[in-house]
């Protein structure tokens, strides 16, 4: 084997993630897309003091519905930092859009649930987005769009394994 070749094996693994032409090609290459894409739209802040950006709204939708969430529940869910996602509910308490009080059970957290005005914003950008995303899968039979969720599941658990695999310092 020449210095250029790549092991057969090692070709192999990389083409079922990278190859085009191949099935596990094309779904890696789209989900890698659709992360890049979540990422920029979840990076792109707003430079209007008015509005809001991506990942607050993501913390909005998180207590749409669910009652008092602690810090800590709503960055898990938003994927973000308790440091962050605490920075990110004071500014939205000071837009009026969520309450923050402290626990009665253990007063070192913190409990946030949404104004009448926070669930006026989500039901808003709710009712802006919920067409896209039809529009986006109409084409799909339900049967397809089923298959979908359990290959986007299959991945999610792919990913996990990852983590728990990795070695701890």
């Amino acid at each position: 084997m020449s210095a250029t070749e790549a092991p057969k094996d090692t070709a192999a693994a990389q083409g079922a993630i990278h190859d085009a032409s191949t099935p596990e090609g094309q779904l890696g290459l789209a989900f890698k897309r659709a992360m890049v894409a979540m990422r920029k739209l979840r990076g792109r802040e707003t430079h209007r003091p008015s509005q809001i950006s991506y990942a607050q709204y993501a913390l909005l939708f998180g207590l749409a519905g669910m009652g008092e969430r602690s810090a800590r529940e709503l960055a898990e869910q938003a994927e973000l930092a308790p440091a962050t996602v605490a920075q990110m509910l004071e500014h939205l308490e000071a837009a009026g859009l969520v309450n923050r009080t402290r626990s009665e059970q253990d007063r070192r957290v913190v409990l946030s649930v949404l104004t009448e005005r926070g669930a006026a914003v989500v039901a808003e950008r709710h009712a802006q987005m919920e067409p896209r995303w039809r529009e986006a899968l109409s084409e799909f039979s339900d049967d397809e769009l089923r298959a979908a969720a359990r290959v986007l599941s299959r991945l999610a658990d792919y990913f996990d394994a990852l983590l728990d695999d990795d070695p701890k310092d």
